[in-house]
C-alpha cells in the first residue's frame, strides 16, 4: 500500500481530506498518492505568506543564501533518486531527468549568489563554460516583495526551481502550485526547504486542483502571478487579474533555420543530428524544442534525408532505460492530441516521412514535409515529438517564415556568417536567437522568455527577482553635509 505524500503548508508537512494518484505515463503504475489541501488550508497558507512579508524581507541575505545553497547541495546528493522520480511521474528518459536535476542545482546556486534587485549587475554571459563565481556577499534588506505562483508539467523540478529560488533570494514569500500530473518533484523541494532556517510562512507548496485556482489567483494578498503553461490558461489568468503583475511563459513552435552557407557534409550532419535530438528530447515536450525546420533550397535536398535518418535513430522506449532518447508523453490524452494533429496534416496533403504512429501515451518521432500553412500543426505548439520541414529561397524568406508564427520564443539559425547572425538577431521576432545551433538552448541565469503570444516577462534568476520586487526611491532633503 502506497503512503500518501503530504504537502507543505507554511513550512510544515500536512495532509488534507482528499487525495489523488500519480501514475506513470509509460506503464500506468502507481508512482505516488498526494494529499489535496482543503479550502481552509489554502487560506491558512495565503494568510501566513501575507503575515510573514515584512519579516521575510528583513531576513539577513546570508540566511537566505545559506538556505538556497543548502537546497542546491541536497539536490546534488539526491540526484539519482530525484531523477528516477521525475522519470516515473513525467515519462522523461532518465538521462534527461538527470540533466534537469543538474540544472535545478544551478538555479539555486545562482540564486544564492544573486545580489539584490537594486544592484544592476548581471550574471555571467550564457555559455557552456564559465568560471565559478565567488562566495555570496551580504546585501542590505530588499524592498517589499510579492508572491508568485506556478504550474508546469514538462520540467516538474527545474521550472519550480525557477519560481522558488528567485523568490527566496529576494525575500519574497511564495505559494507554489505544482502541475497535477507531476506534483511529486515539486514536493521534493519542500523536504529540502524544511531543512533550512527560513521563517515559517515564507513558502508553501500546495497541489491545489485546477478548478480551485480562480479564487487563489484573484486573491488580493497575492499580487504577482508567475505562470508557465498553455497560452489559453495563461491569458485567462491575465484577463482575470488585470491589476496584478503577471509573468507568463506560454510556449512556442521553435524554428531551426538552415541557410545556404551551412552547406558542407559536416555542417549538414551536425544540423540534422542536433535537429533530431532536440525535436524529440523530453518527448518534444519543451517550449523550445525544434518544431519547424526552415531550410534554404540550396541545401534542402541534402539535409532532409539526413534529418529523417537521424530522427529514426532516436531510441524510443522505457524512460528508465539509460539508452532511451524518447519516452512517452505525459499522458495518453496528450499523445492522442498529437496523433490527431498529424493525421489532420496528412489528410490535408502533408508528406509523412517517418513516424506517425501512437502506442498508448507514446508517439513515434515524426517528420512531415509539405505541411499546409493553415494546418493546426503548422500554427500551434505541438508539444510532442513531431517535426515539420519546409523549403525557402534565401535568407529573407527564411526569416519571414520564422516570423509568420503567432509565437516568438526562440529560434536557431545555422550560419557561419557573422553579418547574417546580427541580421537574424535584428529581424527575428523572438526572445532569443541561437546561432549555429537549434533554438533548444537555455542557460538558467539568462533572460528567458518570448515575444507575441509566447508570453510576457522573463525568467532567469536575476530577472525573476526583478519581477518579484519593485524599486523604491529614497530622497533625502534638508541635510547639512
Amino acid at each position: 500500500m502506497t503512503s500518501t505524500t503530504a504537502f507543505w503548508l507554511a513550512g510544515r508537512q500536512v495532509t488534507g481530506e482528499d487525495t489523488f494518484d500519480v501514475t506513470s505515463p509509460w506503464d500506468g503504475r502507481l508512482v505516488g498518492t498526494v494529499g489535496v489541501p482543503t479550502d481552509a488550508q489554502v487560506e491558512e497558507a495565503v494568510a501566513a505568506a501575507h503575515a510573514v512579508l515584512d519579516e521575510f524581507a528583513a531576513t539577513p541575505a546570508h540566511v537566505r543564501a545559506a538556505a538556497l545553497d543548502h537546497v542546491g547541495k541536497r539536490l546534488t546528493e539526491r540526484t539519482e533518486e530525484i531523477a528516477q522520480l521525475i522519470s516515473a511521474e513525467n515519462g522523461k528518459p532518465v538521462k534527461w531527468a538527470r540533466g534537469e536535476v543538474g540544472r535545478a542545482v544551478s538555479v539555486f546556486r545562482f540564486a544564492a549568489e544573486g545580489g539584490p534587485p537594486l544592484q544592476r549587475r548581471r550574471g555571467p554571459a550564457p555559455g557552456h563554460r564559465r568560471r565559478r563565481p565567488g562566495p555570496p556577499r551580504p546585501h542590505p534588506p530588499l524592498p517589499q516583495g510579492r508572491r508568485p505562483r506556478h504550474r508546469a508539467v514538462n520540467f516538474p523540478l527545474n521550472l519550480c526551481a525557477h519560481k522558488v529560488a528567485p523568490a527566496i533570494a529576494a525575500g519574497v514569500p511564495i505559494i507554489l502550485k505544482p502541475a497535477p500530473a507531476t506534483p511529486l518533484s515539486g514536493l521534493i523541494l519542500g523536504e529540502l526547504l524544511a531543512e533550512t532556517e527560513l521563517p515559517a510562512g515564507s513558502w508553501s507548496i500546495l497541489p491545489v486542483a485546477n478548478d480551485k485556482m480562480p479564487a487563489l489567483v484573484q486573491d488580493e494578498r497575492l499580487p504577482v502571478i508567475s505562470f508557465t503553461g498553455s497560452e489559453k490558461v495563461g491569458y485567462a489568468i491575465m484577463d482575470s487579474v488585470p491589476r496584478k503583475h503577471c509573468t507568463l511563459e506560454l510556449g512556442g513552435n521553435g524554428a531551426a533555420v538552415v541557410l545556404a552557407d551551412w552547406a558542407s557534409d559536416e555542417d549538414l550532419d551536425w544540423a540534422a543530428n542536433r535537429i533530431a535530438t532536440f525535436s524529440n528530447y523530453q518527448g518534444g515536450q519543451s517550449c523550445i524544442s525544434v518544431q519547424r525546420v526552415i531550410a534554404d533550397a540550396s541545401v534542402y535536398d541534402r539535409l532532409l534525408p539526413r534529418i529523417v535518418a537521424a530522427v529514426e535513430a532516436q531510441v524510443t522506449g522505457d524512460p528508465s532505460d539509460p539508452k532511451t532518447d524518447v519516452g512517452p508523453l505525459v499522458s495518453e490524452d496528450a499523445a492522442k492530441r498529437v496523433e490527431s494533429w498529424v493525421d489532420e496534416a496528412v489528410e490535408a496533403g502533408a508528406a509523412l516521412l517517418t513516424g506517425g504512429k501512437r502506442d498508448g501515451a507514446s508517439y513515434a518521432p515524426t517528420v512531415l514535409a509539405d505541411v499546409p500553412a493553415d494546418a493546426t500543426i503548422a500554427c500551434e505548439e505541438v508539444f510532442g515529438p513531431v517535426l515539420t520541414v519546409q523549403k525557402v529561397d534565401g535568407e529573407a524568406a527564411a526569416f519571414a517564415a520564422v516570423n509568420s508564427s503567432k509565437y516568438g520564443l526562440q529560434a536557431g539559425v545555422f550560419t557561419h556568417d557573422l553579418q547574417v547572425a546580427f541580421r537574424a538577431h535584428r529581424a527575428l521576432e523572438v526572445g532569443g536567437v541561437v546561432i549555429g545551433d537549434v533554438p533548444s538552448y537555455r542557460a538558467d541565469q539568462m533572460p528567458y522568455g518570448g515575444a507575441k503570444q509566447s508570453g510576457v516577462g522573463r525568467e532567469g534568476v536575476r530577472y525573476a527577482m526583478d519581477d518579484y520586487t519593485y524599486e523604491r526611491v529614497l530622497v533625502l532633503t534638508g541635510l547639512a553635509l
